[in-house]
């Protein structure tokens, strides 16, 4: 069931973050979103260390003619951030789909990003009758183990050390977000507060540790979700890719492009992983051209 908003934190710019909060409480917790206009809804699914934050600007540029819904996974953002939670991607996609249920929202369109691709790309591969397109952003839905600079990074967090680095010096937030920026200038001190505040405490970051160590431990997760790609195979898709990131390089964007041959495609060669950061207005432009394309063609 829903609850009411409840109060927000000192450090959230509420002119940055102007939406209201909304949560759900569901059997893993309580689960924090933003649910702005109204018309057709469009869901955003975030990665690491992201949250709701980052697709501000989306839901800003959206909202007056679309229903945008942004949730913050469990352990992001301003939901909950249970101890017992398994945090693997598996779990976290299965909360999202008891989220989009108990919202009983239909013709969905998905807009992904890093985790939020898999997460997302679950939903849409066991329920395509409810999807009505995709926008994909710099992301992958397939198994990387055979990759060797993804192997190595997954690797680095699969120990103890990699743990201490991210659960009690915040280190993905810290040290990896600016990594992957096209135009690091763009993660300015204010912005990047957003991302290491929700994220606190050593007990704060189990997600956020979890998600680099399953690039390669959700493996078979993901090998069963590629092997039901054909499921979207005639879903209308957008690509929108930064092509300076070095986690999901050109090489993933080709692939996409293979699986989507008729999928419009804008690459932004001047911008890294965190597109939403870095193009997040022209990407609003780019995603209602889309969609009213989609409305077009009927």
């Amino acid at each position: 069931m829903s609850t009411p908003a409840l109060d927000r934190p000192e450090w959230l710019d509420t002119d940055r973050y102007p939406f209201a909060s909304n949560y759900l409480d569901l059997p893993e917790g309580r689960l924090h979103y933003v649910d702005e206009g109204d018309g057709d809804p469009l869901v955003f699914l975030h990665g690491n260390p992201t949250w709701s934050f980052l697709y501000r600007h989306l839901v800003s540029g959206l909202s007056d003619g679309y229903r945008c819904i942004a949730p913050d996974y469990l352990g992001f953002g301003l939901s909950d951030k249970p101890e017992d939670f398994s945090y693997r991607p598996e779990d976290h996609a299965r909360v999202v789909a008891r989220f989009l249920d108990e919202l009983e929202l239909t013709d969905v369109t998905l807009v992904v990003q890093d985790w939020g691709g898999p997460i997302g790309l679950d939903y849409a591969t066991r329920h395509p009758e409810n999807v009505r397109a995709l926008v994909v952003l710099n992301t992958w839905m397939w198994p990387v183990e055979h990759d060797r600079r993804t192997r190595l990074f997954s690797r680095a967090f699969d120990n103890p050390v990699g743990k201490r680095l991210v659960t009690r010096h915040n280190g993905f937030a810290r040290w990896v977000m600016p990594l992957v920026y096209g135009d690091r200038s763009k993660l300015t001190p204010e912005i990047h507060r957003h991302y290491l505040e929700p994220l606190s405490t050593p007990t704060e970051r189990l997600g956020s540790w979890l998600f680099p160590r399953e690039i390669l431990g959700s493996s078979e997760w993901l090998r069963a979700l590629w092997s039901r790609r054909e499921a979207i195979a005639d879903t209308p898709v957008c690509l929108l890719w930064g092509t300076q990131d070095p986690a999901f390089g050109p090489d993933f964007l080709r692939r996409w492009q293979r699986l989507f041959p008729d999928a419009p495609t804008v690459a932004y060669d001047d911008a890294g992983h965190y597109l939403q950061e870095e193009k997040g207005p022209e990407l609003a432009t780019e995603i209602r051209s889309f969609l009213l394309s989609l409305d077009e063609s009927g």
